[in-house]
C-alpha cells in the first residue's frame, strides 16, 4: 500500500468503515508522525455531548499502527500485529477538532531490527495523545502492540 493521506483514508474507508464514518482522516503522515484528526459531531458523540471515548481510541490507535505498517513495509518482513492491551487517560472533554499524533518511530524501528534478528515476539506501549484546537491535551492513549514474523 502506498502511505499518502489519500490511500490511507481510502483505506480507512474500504477495511475500517467505523472509523470513516465517524469522521477520523489521517492529515499528516511523515517517516516519523503520523497524525489523525477527529471533528465532535452528532454521530461520534456521547450523551454528555462531548465525543465519545472510543471515537478517540480509534484514532488514537489509527496514529500508532500506521506507523507500525510503514516500518514493517520497509522492512520487507511478513508481520503479524495485534494490540495485546491498552490504556487511557482523559483530561478534558473533546469537542471541536482533536487532533492525535504519534512519534514513536525510534522504537517502532528497534522491534522490528530485534523481530528480524531472534524470531521472537517483539512487545512493545506506544502512545498517542490527543489535542484540541486550543492545543490543550484532551487525552493520552497508550497501546500495547505485538510484532511476530508471519510463517
Amino acid at each position: 500500500m502506498k502511505f499518502s493521506n489519500f490511500q490511507l483514508n481510502l483505506f480507512t474507508f474500504l477495511k475500517l468503515p467505523s472509523v470513516w464514518w465517524c469522521g477520523v482522516r489521517i492529515t499528516s503522515l511523515t517517516e516519523k508522525v503520523c497524525k489523525a484528526s477527529v471533528t465532535h459531531r452528532w454521530i461520534n458523540q456521547n450523551p454528555f455531548k462531548s465525543m465519545f471515548w472510543a471515537v478517540q481510541g480509534m484514532a488514537a490507535e489509527l496514529t500508532t499502527g500506521i506507523l507500525i505498517m510503514q516500518e514493517v513495509q520497509g522492512s520487507e518482513l511478513k508481520v503479524s500485529m495485534l494490540v495485546l492491551n491498552n490504556k487511557a487517560n482523559f483530561t478534558k472533554k473533546a469537542k471541536g477538532r482533536i487532533t492525535f499524533s504519534c512519534d514513536a518511530k525510534d522504537q517502532i524501528s528497534k522491534a522490528i531490527e530485534q523481530l528480524k534478528k531472534v524470531d521472537t515476539p517483539q512487545t512493545f506501549w506506544l502512545k498517542a495523545s490527543g489535542v484540541d484546537e486550543n492545543n490543550v491535551v484532551v487525552s493520552t492513549f497508550d497501546f500495547e502492540w505485538t510484532l511476530l514474523i508471519k510463517k
